[in-house]
C-alpha cells in the first residue's frame, strides 16, 4: 500500500511540473505575440503570423520553387533585436533542418531570388536559455533573402 502511495505521489509531482512547464510557455508566447504585434503596429508592417507564432512580410515573393527542410540553402541575412540593434550579418550556407525552428519555418515561403522579414517569437528561436549575445526570450528579427537552394 505504502509502495503505491508513493508512486501515485510521484506520478502527481511530474503531472503538476510538467503543468507548470506548460503554463511558462504559454505566458512568454503571450509576451512575445504582444511584443510582435505591437512592433508590427509601430513600423506599419504588414504581415501575417503563422499557426507557431512566426510573423512574417514577404517583400519579394522569387521563384516558384521553394526549399524544404531538407534543402541546403544559402542566403544574404540580418539579424537584428527589435530595438534595431544588428547582432549579426552575413552570406551563409546551411541545411535548412538545422538551424532554428523560425527559419525552418520561414524560408520556404520564398523561393530563390525572394526575401523575408521574419520576426520570430522566443520559442522559435533560443527559447528560455538564449545563447551567446542572445538573452533568454528574446524576439528577433531577421531580414533574408533567398539566394540558391538545392
Amino acid at each position: 500500500m505504502i509502495k503505491k502511495l508513493g508512486i501515485i505521489f510521484v506520478i502527481f509531482g511530474l503531472t503538476m511540473t510538467l503543468n507548470q512547464s506548460c503554463k511558462k510557455k504559454d505566458v512568454q508566447s503571450s509576451i512575445d505575440r504582444k511584443i510582435i504585434e505591437d512592433y508590427a503596429s509601430a513600423h506599419q508592417l504588414n504581415g501575417k503570423f503563422t499557426s507557431s507564432g512566426l510573423y512574417y512580410v514577404i517583400q519579394k515573393p522569387g521563384s516558384s520553387q521553394h526549399p524544404s527542410l531538407s534543402s541546403n540553402v544559402t542566403v544574404n541575412y540580418k539579424g537584428y533585436f527589435l530595438d534595431g540593434k544588428v547582432f549579426d550579418q552575413r552570406t551563409a550556407s546551411f541545411l535548412l533542418y538545422v538551424v532554428i525552428t523560425g527559419w525552418q519555418e520561414g524560408i520556404p515561403l520564398i523561393g530563390t531570388g525572394g526575401k523575408i522579414l521574419l520576426i520570430i517569437p522566443s520559442k522559435l528561436a533560443y527559447g528560455s536559455t538564449g545563447t551567446s549575445g542572445i538573452p533568454p526570450n528574446t524576439v528577433l528579427a531577421f531580414e533574408v533573402s533567398l539566394i540558391s537552394f538545392n
